[in-house]
């Protein structure tokens, strides 16, 4: 059984991790372009300065962490000497046309990317936008349209304006729901006609466990990250209204992080455990797509002592304006227990144990052969909304032949049976899904590592974790087994 004919096959980047051109242009610095590589056995870290001073240095980008992201006293800044992924990446900017076409060949019915919001806003507050950011997403879109390619685009994936975070404490302020709101109705009405979809801001939930990298909160307190969290939902909402107002035919969904929960053990603790850790995920889903708080994050942040800023119609907003469809990243599941001594799951983002069922790879993310038909089901059973896979896919360290060529069977595998597992979904359960636009379509920038090597795309790009390279384009072979895949709306995935 294949999918139905309007289903959207596709790819999805980031402009932080694709884009490069860093200050080309007129675009001004985001978060993401002060921080530095990292890799599988050290964190990726924040560089600063002090104004006062001169002085300079860097923090470790950390993970589940409630601490600053610099010192008290300095500004998170762009250091001489420091390497940063994000200012070359794979320099979409300046072969957008090449890798748009290499997406046609494939078959591409969509492209997932962002707009880098500095690259329009370069202070993020700033009273006119900058002409030459939106001219380049004009282009990108008409070569979109030449290849009747449909655009879906991440407002605002891990890419704050750096002068927000610094005058603001980013969205921990609710100032920036005005610039933001600002930006997205801009962007929208010029490129009315070329993009239908949106998203507002990428796995939200990421606000709970690295808000820097999420929204610019330097100061990422459990008060700080709750506020910036309902800022963003509000923002949302309005994102929503101004869509409705300018073309009721444009789609505004949520962006959510998720990953099925396993119980190690059928020790009702562990049983607990799992419902209260997918409750810190729904929580961003039931706000954003559902329209509502929870009740069990009230009580949380009753508990906690979290007072939110907000304003009896916020939640107005929030029920009347709740996102379209909702689109997740989803690479595998995750199993927790409450047993200390079963041992801890390695892989960046990832925390629990090993499933001792599950094969991983060299960073430690498992091949969970069902997990996207559970991750369908469950959402869908939940939201009735139409769903959108827009991030599915394995990093590998995938080696370049003497001859030119990569043979990535292990790539193809994977795929094989996540794709497997959204057919069944659609076509056994009737989930309503819209398109499934696999992760790093074209290699670039791990999120996690800062890496390169930790590649993921169908496309080989030629540099190396210290930005050595000719930034060549190779298909591997993977590219021309997704090409059939598509070609065959999904009803043959044989290698």
């Amino acid at each position: 059984m294949a999918f139905s004919k309007d289903f959207l096959w596709g790819g999805a980047t980031a402009a932080n991790q694709f884009e490069g051109a860093y200050l080309t242009d007129g675009k001004g610095l985001s978060t993401a372009d002060v921080i530095t590589a990292g890799a599988y056995d050290h964190p990726r870290q924040v560089t600063w300065q002090k104004p006062t001073t001169g002085e300079t240095g860097s923090t470790d980008f950390g993970f589940f962490t409630d601490k600053r992201q610099v010192p008290e006293g300095t500004v998170p800044a762009v250091i001489d000497g420091e390497y940063y992924p994000s200012h070359t990446a794979t320099d979409f900017y300046h072969h957008y046309q090449g890798d748009i076409k290499l997406m046609a060949e494939m078959g591409f019915k969509t492209f997932r990317l962002s707009i880098n919001w500095s690259r329009i806003f370069p202070n993020g507050d700033d009273a006119e936008p900058n002409e030459a950011g939106l001219a380049f997403y004009d282009h990108v879109f008409d070569a979109c349209q030449k290849y009747h390619i449909e655009p879906l685009v991440t407002l605002s994936h891990y890419e704050t304006p750096l002068n927000l975070a610094i005058k603001y404490n980013g969205w921990a302020d609710r100032k920036v729901i005005d610039f933001f709101v600002k930006y997205a109705t801009l962007v929208m009405k010029r490129y009315q006609g070329k993009v239908k979809y949106w998203l507002t801001f990428n796995e939200i939930n990421f606000m709970d466990n690295a808000p820097f990298l999420a929204g610019g909160v330097i100061d990422g307190s459990p008060q700080n990250r709750a506020q910036a969290a309902h800022n963003q939902f509000v923002a949302s909402a309005l994102t929503v209204k101004a869509a409705r107002e300018i073309n009721p035919q444009i789609q505004v969904g949520q962006m959510l992080a998720y990953g099925p929960l396993y119980a190690y053990t059928a020790d009702p603790a562990d049983q607990l455990k799992v419902q209260l850790q997918q409750q810190n995920t729904f929580f961003y889903s039931d706000v954003q797509t559902g329209g509502h708080y929870p009740n069990y994050r009230l009580k949380q942040y009753a508990r906690d002592g979290i007072k939110l800023d907000d304003r009896p119609e916020d939640y107005e907003l929030l029920a009347n304006y709740p996102a379209d469809f909702l689109s997740f990243s989803c690479y595998g599941s995750n199993t927790v227990t409450t047993h200390q001594d079963k041992g801890d799951a390695a892989g960046n983002f990832m925390t629990g144990v090993k499933n001792p069922y599950l094969e991983t790879n060299a960073w430690g993310w498992a091949t969970d052969p069902d997990v996207l038909r559970i991750a369908l089901n469950t959402l869908f059973d939940r939201y009735h909304k139409p769903l959108w896979i827009v991030e599915n896919g394995i990093g590998w360290a995938d080696e370049l032949t003497a001859d030119n060529q990569v043979h990535d069977d292990y790539r193809i595998k994977y795929l094989q049976a996540n794709l497997s597992s959204m057919r069944d979904a659609v076509t056994i359960d009737g989930v309503d899904l819209l398109g499934y636009t696999m992760w790093g379509c074209i290699d670039l920038v791990s999120a996690g590592t800062g890496e390169m090597k930790k590649r993921y795309g169908f496309v080989y790009v030629d540099r190396d974790d210290l930005g050595n390279g000719s930034l060549k384009r190779i298909p591997k072979d993977s590219f021309y087994w997704y090409k059939k895949v598509i070609a065959n709306n999904g009803a043959d995935l044989s290698n």
